[in-house]
């Protein structure tokens, strides 16, 4: 019987985690496709050794013709990380209902794409790993990230339905779950506020969200984060493992925040919260 393929296809590896993990993964003696939508963006990681492949996880065509690709030469994508992704932030009330869907396309309705793309090969063959970068943001809930919030629990559903649902036909499904990793994440998600409401109800707590998220990623609290290697690290075990876990939280914040919410009644996280934020009011 052919051995089954072990390609590893990872989204979104431009930068951070994905470029962290590609390169992980090829040093560990994995075969990775690393992909961007702008594959340009990929020399260095093809110099270590990656191949490279164009790849939207919002258009359907990019994710069908990287899928293909992968598929006509190894014979299936064996390990599919989805890492594509990012934060939108603001007030939900504030945030353009164009923005909300551009979030859920890339965070949500990409991953569960590509998913559907790569099942059936790795159900020929008997074996394979769905990798879902999810965030301790996916167990908990910070108030001005509703939206990206919303995206990472919706991660966790499906993460844990499919884990189910797959498992008798030989394929794992892994949730990653990063806190505090120190790329550009935070100067993305803080500048996501800039394109919601400047001015109105919401315009005190928006600049504070914008300011705290910031300062999340270089202040103190930086201190219980780590770079992306931690997560590369984190998902280099997950699949060396004959038993994988079905969640790895990776960081210090991760496992405290995660704990912290565990044990916390909703009205005393409230509580906790308003010792951040500026509550909204009239």
């Amino acid at each position: 019987m052919t051995a089954p393929s072990k390609a590893v296809l990872i989204t979104g590896c431009s930068s951070g985690i994905g470029e962290a993990t590609a390169a992980r993964l090829t040093a560990d003696g994995w075969n990775v496709y690393a992909t961007a939508r702008r594959p340009e963006t990929l020399t260095a990681l093809e110099q270590k050794g990656c191949k490279t492949l164009a790849l939207d996880v919002t258009d359907e065509d990019s994710m069908r013709a990287a899928v293909d690709a992968v598929s006509a030469a190894e014979g299936a994508v064996g390990v599919l990380v989805n890492n594509a992704g990012y934060s939108q932030s603001g007030a939900v009330e504030t945030v353009p209902i164009e923005q909300i869907r551009r979030q859920f396309e890339t965070n949500v309705f990409g991953l569960v794409r590509m998913c559907q793309l790569v099942l059936p090969g790795m159900r020929g063959q008997g074996w394979g790993k769905l990798v879902n970068i999810s965030s301790m943001g996916g167990r908990l809930t910070f108030p001005g990230g509703g939206v990206y919030h919303a995206t990472k629990y919706a991660v966790e559903a499906l993460s844990d339905a499919m884990r189910f649902e797959v498992k008798g036909f030989g394929v794992d499904v892994i949730v990653i779950e990063p806190g505090l990793i120190v790329t550009n994440f935070g100067e993305v998600a803080s500048a996501s506020v800039e394109s919601s409401e400047a001015d109105g109800a919401y315009a005190e707590f928006n600049r504070k969200v914008a300011q705290l998220t910031e300062g999340a990623y270089k202040g103190p609290m930086a201190k219980l984060g780590a770079g992306p290697d931690a997560v590369a690290r984190a998902i280099s075990r997950a699949l060396a493992a004959r038993r994988p876990k079905a969640r790895y939280a990776v960081t210090p914040s991760a496992h405290l925040m995660i704990n912290q919410r565990r044990l916390t009644p909703d009205r005393i996280w409230d509580l906790m919260m308003r010792t951040q934020f500026p509550t909204p009011k009239g």
